[in-house]
């Protein structure tokens, strides 16, 4: 008779889990809104909307995961900023038609468990969600030996958000000479990484310990890990006073790909690159790539994460509202009558 086989030998350690979990549930307590009925564990989360709220309630979701920054944040070792990175990725893209997000579910799976690692993933994602003002009110955390090597983990989430009908963003009042307000980004956020990582760590020989003069004594995994940026905090409150009639979050496929998905079908958008400072990392990742402009601006953000479409005689009011509240803006371009195209100028 063969030797007795458990699960730990199969390579899936359900005490590690447990602990996991147990750490876990604190975290994401502490980002708990009044609508949250259920803990931690339970086999659904749930939330109770105040519908009476809203006039004609929509909700909104979205799903993401952050691509190939895992790579970075594994070979840092830090793990406690890529949560961030989630769920931010995820706020902004319901922003963009007016969502308030509601809550947050994640999905994390790994060839290995490792409780400290998980742990740190879901103290960014409550972190995340604090800043957001939603609730992370459940996950998944999959052991998979055989399909993730031992010392990776992919990461994926879903937020769910509310907005009155009357008040959903859809672009479809965006007019030829509307002013384009762009937002700026703190960095990579959450795109274009394997392009990156090919050029700085394959090309350029660059580890992330080294500190290119360019980014003014930071290491290169610390500026590659710069949390993306939350617009909800600054843009939520804007739109309850100012009129704003779309919204585009640059995520992938740069300004070429996400712009014109917020624009209706008779018009065009020119971007005047000159009028907000691109960050020292997307000029360091051009100079030693030689990466085209176009390409440079389909896969990275160059230093602008959202952008807002205004009626002209409402950007300067527009503009002061969002510096009061901490976002740099900045007058990018302007809508002309076209199809549904970005120039670049």
């Amino acid at each position: 008779m063969p030797d007795p086989i458990t699960y730990r030998d199969a390579g899936v350690d359900i005490d590690e889990m447990n602990e996991a979990v147990l750490r876990m549930r604190e975290h994401a307590r502490s980002t708990f809104t009044p609508g949250v009925l259920t803990d931690l564990g339970s086999f659904g989360g749930m939330f109770a909307l105040d519908w009476r709220a809203y006039e004609d309630p929509v909700l909104v979701s979205s799903i993401d995961g952050v691509g190939t920054k895992l790579k970075v944040a594994q070979a840092v070792g830090r793990h406690d900023t890529i949560g961030v990175d989630l769920v931010s990725h995820c706020v902004n893209d319901i922003l963009v038609q007016g969502a308030s997000p509601l809550f947050f579910l994640d999905y994390f799976a790994t060839g290995r468990l490792e409780a400290d690692v998980v742990v740190a993933v879901v103290r960014g994602l409550a972190e995340g969600c604090r800043q957001a003002g939603c609730a992370l009110i459940g996950g998944e955390t999959a052991e998979m030996p055989g399909v993730y090597p031992e010392d990776t983990y992919d990461l994926a989430g879903c937020i769910v958000g509310v907005v009155d009908r009357p008040r959903i963003l859809d672009g479809r009042s965006i007019a030829p000479g509307d002013a384009v307000i762009g937002l700026a980004s703190s960095g990579l956020h959450t795109n274009g990484y394997s392009l990156a990582r090919r050029v700085l760590f394959d090309v350029a020989g660059l580890t992330v310990e080294d500190t290119p003069t360019a980014l003014g004594g930071r290491t290169l995994g610390e500026v590659l890990l710069d949390p993306h940026r939350c617009y909800a905090r600054s843009v939520l409150p804007l739109l309850e006073k100012h009129e704003v009639k779309g919204m585009a979050h640059i995520t992938g496929g740069g300004f070429y790909d996400n712009i014109p998905r917020a624009l209706p079908a008779d018009c065009s958008v020119t971007v005047d690159r000159r009028l907000w400072p691109v960050p020292p990392i997307f000029t360091l990742i051009q100079q030693l790539g030689s990466v085209p402009d176009s390409e440079m601006f389909r896969a990275f953000n160059m230093g602008i994460g959202m952008v807002l479409f205004v009626a002209r005689e409402h950007a300067v009011d527009v503009m002061a509202a969002l510096t009061e509240a901490g976002e740099g803006a900045f007058m990018i371009g302007e809508v002309y009558r076209g199809v549904r195209e970005v120039d670049l100028v």
